[in-house]
């Protein structure tokens, strides 16, 4: 039988492993690209799965005075259709990334 320092050192290191692992999956979050598109693709969002806005591309045919308020609107829907995608994604690693440290589904870590 393993005396109790025994059992608190190896907790430690698995708590330090579970840690290290979390740290990996954030930084690979951040490499993962999606793409948020609105009005048939005249306006594309390209983010991080992390949320960071990687790029904005907006189609010159609304480029025009005239469509500032449909381009404010555009903006914002594929800004909203990339975060939904860089979420979806993000969750996909999470558990991933738990299902390898052997944590059951769904599971909170309290980081």
């Amino acid at each position: 039988m393993k005396s109790m320092e025994e059992m608190i050192q190896a907790a430690q290191q698995a708590a330090e492993t579970i840690q290290q692992q979390m740290n990996e999956t954030q930084a690979k979050l951040d490499q993962l690209e999606v793409e948020g598109l609105s009005g048939g693709g005249l306006v594309k969002i390209r983010c991080s799965a992390k949320g960071r806005v990687i790029g904005v591309s907006i189609d010159d045919s609304l480029m025009q005075p005239s469509e500032k308020g449909m381009l404010e609107d555009l903006v914002a829907a594929a800004y909203n259709d990339a975060r939904v995608k860089a979420d979806s994604v993000a969750n996909e690693e999470m558990a991933k990334a738990q299902q390898g440290m052997g944590l059951p589904p769904g599971f909170k870590m309290p980081f």
